[in-house]
């Protein structure tokens, strides 16, 4: 009878106890013995293990958390943890280990599997982080738990006309708040891997406030940060087994910014770990279950240093040494999309940021973009109102060059107007329109207006 460890470490997530179950069920046609290790590497190290059964599995499918316990241990960093984890891994009997955890959990495991241990990893975290998988269990209910919370603090905000910041978990990538702020309904949405300039937020929601959208919901992963800032706000100095500093606070860093600049009334809402209790949504006990499964094949068919992941809609072995070489971060196609709904990629009217003339006054202006049916900017429209300043009827023209972020002229267009005539007369005043539908207009981030005479 063959005899398989299983553990769990790091952070615990909803779907562990699915994993579990399935590599009992699946252990037990081969006849084989689970031992639990409990507390993830720290029972390897202690000794502390339990016959699990299927008795032990029995119900756990729908609870959170891990029945047999996990903590953040790193074992590399004390030579004599890891002897002892090979002394007890010799003791016990133990053929093969199945890893469930994230990139620390898998990186332990990596370099057992370099010592000549027969180990294979299931991807578990709800950040969705992990390199070599399209999904990890956990993340999918994650996602549902902020995707609720903005749902029930888009009530309350519209209510109180304030603006409410949700801070979300996401060290590195920004996947929950993505996701979760594209399902809620977000208005901002604020991410590690792309700094972010705090006036620029509360430019956005300025627009909305004019538009009469008396409201904000701004999602923010803790691991975001404004541009200029060295490092990510942290609570504390100290650092957990993995060099890693414990991170929270950006999002009371960001309503203080906003309150000030705006002088609107700013909450906070963090999380933290309520994103990784409760009972896992249908999608996660699913998934870790046909890992659980996998991971069980590829112990019989001897295939070790591997990890199980989900490829399109397919199970598939692939190198643990691919899963912890780098942090998958979040899809940037993805994120354009969130910027549609959050302002990103409309002009706003502060942004009309150049007006010059000798013969005109600019009175008043709108920029309206026009979207698609996908969301898109098809068309920008600058149209307002201007007086004419001489003491002479005038034909003049009002110009406006339409620019990027990056400050690059994306395309230009015109305004003939004739016959303005002086003032006080009757028509010296007049309404203008300039449209822009070219190439390249979903990127325009600001504008040049200007109004000259012409023969």
């Amino acid at each position: 009878m063959k005899k398989i460890g299983i553990l769990t470490g790091g952070g615990d997530c909803p779907g562990l106890n699915a994993v579990i179950r399935a590599v009992v069920k699946k252990s037990m046609q081969y006849d084989w013995e689970i031992i639990g290790i409990k507390n993830g590497w720290n029972g390897l190290i202690n000794g502390e293990m339990e016959l699990l059964t299927d008795y032990s599995v029995s119900g756990i499918l729908p609870k959170g958390g891990t029945i047999i316990g996990t903590s953040r241990t790193n074992p590399f960093k004390n030579e004599e943890d890891v002897k002892k984890i090979i002394e007890n891994i010799r003791k016990f009997g133990i053929e093969a280990l199945v890893a469930i955890g994230g990139d620390d959990t898998l990186s332990v495991a990596f370099k057992l599997y370099q010592m000549g241990i027969p180990i294979v990893g299931v991807p578990k975290t709800i950040d969705n982080d992990l390199s070599g998988t399209d999904y990890t269990f956990g993340f999918d209910t994650a996602v549902s738990i902020v995707t609720e919370a903005i749902d029930r603090l888009h009530t309350t905000a519209e209510s109180h006309h304030r603006v409410m910041v949700l801070e979300v978990m996401g060290r590195h990538a920004g996947w929950i708040a993505t996701v979760g702020g594209i399902a809620g309904g977000a208005d901002e949405i604020l991410i590690p891997e792309v700094p972010f300039d705090i006036e620029e937020v509360c430019d956005h929601s300025r627009e909305r406030y004019r538009r009469g959208k008396k409201f904000s919901i701004i999602v923010v992963a803790e691991g975001a940060r404004p541009k200029g800032m060295e490092s990510v706000v942290t609570k504390t100095d100290e650092k957990d087994d993995f060099g890693h500093v414990r991170l929270g606070g950006i999002g009371h860093f960001l309503a203080k910014e906003i309150e000030k600049r705006m002088n609107v009334e700013t909450r906070v809402t963090v999380l933290g770990h309520v994103q990784r209790g409760g009972t896992p949504t249908a999608h996660d006990r699913v998934l870790a279950t046909r890992f659980g499964v996998a991971a069980v094949e590829l112990i019989k068919n001897g295939d070790f240093g591997k990890m199980v992941a989900l490829q399109g809609n397919e199970i598939v072995p692939v190198e643990l040494e691919e899963a912890v070489s780098k942090s998958k971060t979040v899809d940037m196609e993805l994120y354009e999309i969130a910027k549609v709904f959050f302002g990103s990629s409309q002009v706003k009217k502060d942004y009309v940021d150049v007006f010059k003339s000798d013969v005109v006054n600019l009175i008043n202006y709108t920029v309206e973009p026009t979207k698609n049916k996908e969301g898109i900017v098809v068309e920008m429209t600058v149209q307002g109102k201007i007086e004419n300043i001489l003491d002479r009827p005038i034909d003049t023209i009002i110009n406006a060059e339409f620019y990027d972020k990056n400050n690059g002229c994306v395309g230009k267009s015109s305004y003939k107007i004739f016959g303005l005539r002086a003032k006080p007369s009757p028509g010296y005043s007049t309404t203008f329109a300039v449209i822009y539908s070219g190439v390249n207009v979903d990127k325009i981030n600001h504008i040049k207006l200007y109004a000259e005479e012409f023969p």
